[in-house]
């Protein structure tokens, strides 16, 4: 879960507001106090803490709030507010004009540079661009062929030239990029242990020569404030254009998130959640702060549902569902789906409602999931569409093929009964409902 442990802080100081009729100055300064705590505790910055709290503070204890019918929920708002706007107020674009467009990518070794390289390949091959990328860290063993490794897997043709002068091999894969019609350029420039003078120098060389549209600076969110510094440095010499956090889905404490717009004045434009390279999303300031404060994050869900979920296939299950014909073919194929949105933690934690504290309690084990496809890949075609004939030796061989227990078998035919018994009820209300010329649900429009 992004930010779990701040989130929770933050929900439960301002959730005892929210159980108050009426708010008094000495609440909003209690609720603050711990606000400021969890902050500081997530690794923000001092400074920015104390502008910030000033003023939540300053709204909070305005007549319009303190005389409301939900002054806790107004002071929720607030928060909400001016956690956006910490964070950049609205989504921060890449400048892809230009033929073709460059973005330079740069930032210290081990923030994951290269893969988000090619992560950022990959989103733009599927928004219908023709990316090149191109290594220009002739520094690091390998580093030339871990990107060539990135290129393949998403599909993005790599350019390099050895370990020549970074500075022509960028300019080389300009002139590249016009014959081949690539219509955007990404330069991976060799990482830092530290701030080097030498390779800073550089990294103005490169920018000097191909003049990029964007410059985007990687940085590890898990180191928290030290993120932040690099920032400022690497913004002093490069003038950068953005920021691309990742491990976001680690332990994070959100101090890098809410502290690196406010010091450098330079947007967060994307977010790494994971290690797969369909792991990285753009960066919604407003949609953050609602997922930070358990308010959900409808709109991404959607997003991540348009993106991975199969259309076709979704009407032809809505179909079966009709005619009572699901199989755990179909149960099978919408768990498949289910994977490619990402970890199921992080999809409930999007949903309005579904707090920290009630994804802690749930404990989504993603490896259950692996052993119920398991168990249904090792059922014939006609167990998969008829369970009822599977008997105690079916059981047996099925459970054996699949690496787990008759007990775990048992539990999803079960499960799936129930879940068939469950779509009947909704298929028969929604016919009664259409008899009484009501709205039938969502799903069997």
């Amino acid at each position: 879960m992004v930010f779990e442990s701040l989130g929770e802080k933050l929900q439960n100081a301002l959730g005892k507001l929210k159980k108050k009729g009426k708010l008094t100055e000495k609440d909003v300064k209690d609720a603050m106090r711990e606000v400021k705590l969890a902050l500081l505790e997530a690794d923000v910055n001092f400074k920015v803490v104390k502008k910030f709290i000033n003023k939540v503070k300053e709204r909070a204890v305005g007549q319009e709030v303190m005389e409301s019918l939900t002054p806790g929920q107004h002071v929720i708002k607030i928060v909400n507010e001016e956690l956006t706007e910490l964070m950049g107020q609205k989504e921060s674009k890449l400048e892809l004009s230009g033929s073709p467009a460059v973005i330079m990518m740069c930032g210290l070794q081990g923030a994951g540079k290269t893969t988000t390289s090619g992560k950022l390949g990959k989103m733009l091959l599927k928004k219908g661009k023709r990316p090149l990328l191109v290594a220009c860290d002739i520094y690091r063993p390998a580093a030339i062929k871990q990107l060539q490794v990135v290129g393949s897997k998403v599909d993005v043709p790599v350019f390099s030239m050895g370990t020549q002068d970074p500075v022509d091999i960028a300019k080389a894969a300009i002139e590249h990029a016009k014959k081949n019609s690539n219509d955007v350029v990404i330069i991976d420039t060799a990482g830092r242990l530290h701030i080097d003078e030498n390779l800073m120098d550089e990294l103005e060389n490169i920018k000097a020569e191909v003049k990029p549209n964007d410059i985007l600076l990687v940085v590890d969110s898990m180191t928290g404030q030290d993120a932040v510094t690099v920032a400022e440095k690497f913004n002093e010499k490069l003038d950068i254009s953005g920021v691309v956090l990742t491990k976001l889905d680690g332990d994070a404490r959100g101090g890098a998130a809410l502290s690196i717009k406010a010091v450098t004045e330079r947007p967060i434009k994307f977010v790494c959640l994971g290690e797969k390279l369909d792991d990285i999303e753009p960066f919604h300031p407003d949609r953050m702060a609602s997922r930070i404060l358990g308010m959900g994050d409808v709109l991404s869900l959607i997003e991540k549902a348009q993106a991975n979920i199969d259309e076709k296939k979704a009407m032809e299950l809505e179909k079966k569902l009709r005619s009572q014909q699901f199989t755990l073919d179909d149960f099978l194929d919408q768990l498949e789906q289910m994977k490619n949105l990402g970890p199921i933690d992080e999809l409930l934690g999007m949903i309005p409602g579904v707090n920290n504290k009630q994804l802690k309690n749930l404990k989504v084990d993603d490896k259950e999931l692996a052993h119920v496809e398991a168990i249904i890949k090792s059922m014939t075609k006609d167990e998969k569409h008829n369970p009822t004939i599977i008997d105690a030796s079916r059981r047996k061989r099925i459970s054996k093929g699949s690496g787990t227990s008759i007990q775990d078998v048992n539990k999803l035919l079960k499960q799936f009964k129930e879940t068939k018994k469950m779509l009947k009820k909704f298929s028969g209300m929604e016919k009664s409902m259409k008899k009484r010329g009501k709205f039938g649900l969502p799903f069997f429009k």
